[in-house]
């Protein structure tokens, strides 16, 4: 996979792959975001914690660009969007969530991608080249995901990424209002890079 780490002159962390770039979210990204989210809105439901009834709202991505700057200026956690090279489409999103240093040099990935664009490899794609990152610029040594028993799509990107399944975790997470049970899978440094 063609990997490399650049940081443009407005100092954005990106990561290029060899279909996609992945960069910190901007204020312009809003009408693209919204538009793809808005249109995949029941397709990730199923997926997410319940939407507040102004999610899609200008105010409300501000809200959660200032949360992702807070995240990543304490090194808690790194938003990316992810973008087609060929076009520049908006295809979805993934983090690197939850950081903890000292002896533990963990974290958790959390990803959506849009319906349009589903199935095409784009997250697995994603996910490999984040894993990359966090192991490479951010030296951390383990990276949890979890997807509920029934995403078998997210099942099947963490598979073909080399996660593997650790167990079950009960009630895990407030999914679209509902604590749910979650499959819990993990990739370890010497996995991925030797």
């Amino acid at each position: 996979m063609a990997l490399s780490f650049f940081l443009p002159t407005y100092a954005e962390p990106m990561i290029a792959l060899s279909r996609l770039h992945l960069r910190q979210p901007v204020r312009n990204d809003w009408a693209q975001w919204e538009k793809i989210r808005s249109e995949s809105k029941e397709f990730l439901i199923p997926w997410e914690p319940t939407w507040p009834s102004d999610a899609l709202s200008k105010s409300a991505f501000r809200r959660r660009l200032s949360k992702y700057s807070e995240d990543w200026s304490n090194d808690k956690g790194y938003s990316f969007f992810i973008f087609t090279n060929e076009d520049k489409n908006l295809v979805g999103g993934i983090t690197i969530a939850n950081v903890r240093r000292g002896v533990a040099q963990m974290c958790s990935f959390g990803y959506w991608i849009g319906e349009r664009f589903s199935r095409n490899g784009y997250m697995t794609e994603a996910v490999e080249g984040t894993a990359l990152f966090a192991f490479d610029r951010l030296a951390l040594h383990r990276i949890e995901a979890a997807c509920l028993p029934s995403n078998k799509a997210s099942q099947g990107v963490l598979k073909k990424a080399g996660f593997s399944y650790e167990g079950l975790a009960r009630k895990y997470l407030k999914i679209n209002g509902e604590w749910q049970d979650h499959m819990v899978f993990s990739l370890i440094r010497e996995e991925l890079l030797g």
